[in-house]
């Protein structure tokens, strides 16, 4: 065996001890993916459902929302009725009602001076 040949045989070997050197991490390095992998698909198997139901939530709050504004404009609606029938009942039956008031005081101190000349 020549010198060159023990050279040529220690450079494979080096090369075959740094080949399985790097080898190692690299193997890690595909199992700790597959790991994150693995995590991924569990995280999405557990969103998804939440998501749906999120979205299940938010649409019934819509429509229950749409509902609630109905009552409001309704209400809102009464409200006015109300208001309106009050100046309506007011003005019909206020100014009458003022006027019978004032003709029975009147008619009271009337009678009330009437009483006082009767007695005195």
């Amino acid at each position: 065996m020549s010198l060159g040949d023990v050279a040529g045989l220690i450079a494979a070997i080096a090369f075959v001890a740094l080949v399985g050197f790097l080898a190692l991490p690299l193997i890690k390095l595909g199992r700790v993916l597959d790991a994150a992998t693995q995590s991924v698909k569990d995280i999405t198997a557990h969103t998804v459902p939440v998501l749906d139901e999120a979205t299940t939530t938010v649409a019934t709050t819509n429509a229950q929302l749409v509902k609630v504004d109905t009552v409001t404009t309704s209400a809102a609606e009464i409200s006015q009725n109300v208001s309106a029938l009050t100046a309506l009942v007011s003005a019909t039956v206020g100014g009458p009602l003022i006027k019978v008031a004032a003709f029975t005081y009147g008619v009271r101190e009337a009678l009330a001076g009437l009483a006082g000349k009767v007695r005195g």
